[in-house]
């Protein structure tokens, strides 16, 4: 157990990277009652959005001159997509059954991974070479971090300081908790619901971008089928935190990783659970905490508080 830090920091690191592709979920979840499945694959385009813009930049620019010109190009590929998605996709649908969007967002998803494999010919074979930090790991004392995780352990929590503080305090933010309570009063109130409803299509892919490009820094690669697994641990942190819930979303997320990271690395440890540890398991732990919170706490570790819907 002396690398119980170490697990740990690596548990919450990675709990922060789901919790920001969650948000986007549990966002458009509480306002249109969506589950957008292809918000994995919102997350995997921003990554190429990046890894493009990396490519565009004259040989020899740094990581840390062209990050901002990677996330943003990133966050240009990502919300337009999501916005186009919900326009042309989900909007004609909102008023059908439950079930049409749902499988139109699993069509979606099919679709946007096979225009990127189209795209990036050289993604065909595997994963593609994402831009990364030179040097060694950054001790910390009882734990050591990479350097690519800095950028991670920057973003995460001021995207929800931001976030928050946009919902709760900014015009729009209180316009989105309206139509999420209550969107036909919204509309009688004159809040334009369908803009309240892009506005949270927009700002969900703008954090799948910002940990699409900390996945890429983190891991040192992209590939076309990353947004798949990414995206069900996503929503599995969105329903543990409670969806529907944005703070909920990133606390679903923290204890995901966190449960993830010391199965893996501790299950192997437990006498006669050997053989359920390792990283060939990591997946279907996620998947474990899930049906158990299903059955013991089916709202969610924070519920559906209509305060801090977005």
């Amino acid at each position: 157990m002396h690398d119980l830090p170490q697990q740990l920091a690596n548990g919450l690191l990675l709990g922060a990277l789901y919790g920001l592709i969650a948000i986007g979920y549990t966002m458009v979840y509480g306002i249109v009652q969506l589950i957008n499945f292809a918000h994995g694959e919102i997350f995997m385009i921003g990554g190429f959005g990046a890894l493009t813009a990396w490519l565009w930049l004259p040989d020899g620019t740094g990581v840390l001159v062209a990050l901002p010109v990677m996330i943003l190009l990133g966050m240009v590929f990502s919300v337009t997509v999501a916005i186009g998605a919900e326009r042309f996709a989900y909007r004609p649908l909102r008023g059908g059954p439950r079930l049409a969007p749902l499988i139109t967002a699993i069509g979606l998803s099919l679709v946007l991974q096979q225009l990127v494999w189209s795209f990036y010919p050289k993604a065909r074979d595997g994963a593609l070479s994402f831009p990364h930090f030179e040097g060694g790991r950054i001790d910390l004392g009882a734990f050591s971090i990479s350097r690519g995780d800095l950028f991670l352990l920057i973003a995460a929590p001021a995207c929800m300081i931001a976030l928050g503080i946009f919902v709760s305090k900014t015009r729009t933010g209180r316009a989105m908790q309206a139509t999420s309570q209550d969107p036909d009063t919204a509309k009688l109130m004159g809040i334009n619901t369908d803009r309240i409803i892009v506005t949270a299509f927009g700002i969900g892919a703008s954090f799948a971008a910002i940990a699409a490009v900390a996945h890429g820094l983190k891991y040192g690669e992209v590939q076309f089928r990353m947004g798949f697994i990414a995206g069900l641990k996503a929503f599995t942190a969105a329903v543990l935190g409670g969806i529907g819930n944005i703070y909920g979303a990133m606390i679903g997320g923290l204890v995901l990783g966190v449960t993830e990271t010391l199965a893996t690395a501790y299950m192997e440890n437990v006498p006669g659970m050997s053989m359920f540890g390792g990283g060939a398991w990591k997946d279907v732990w996620a998947f474990v905490l899930l049906i158990l919170v299903l059955l013991l706490r089916p709202q969610g570790i924070l519920g559906s508080r209509g305060a801090d819907r977005a």
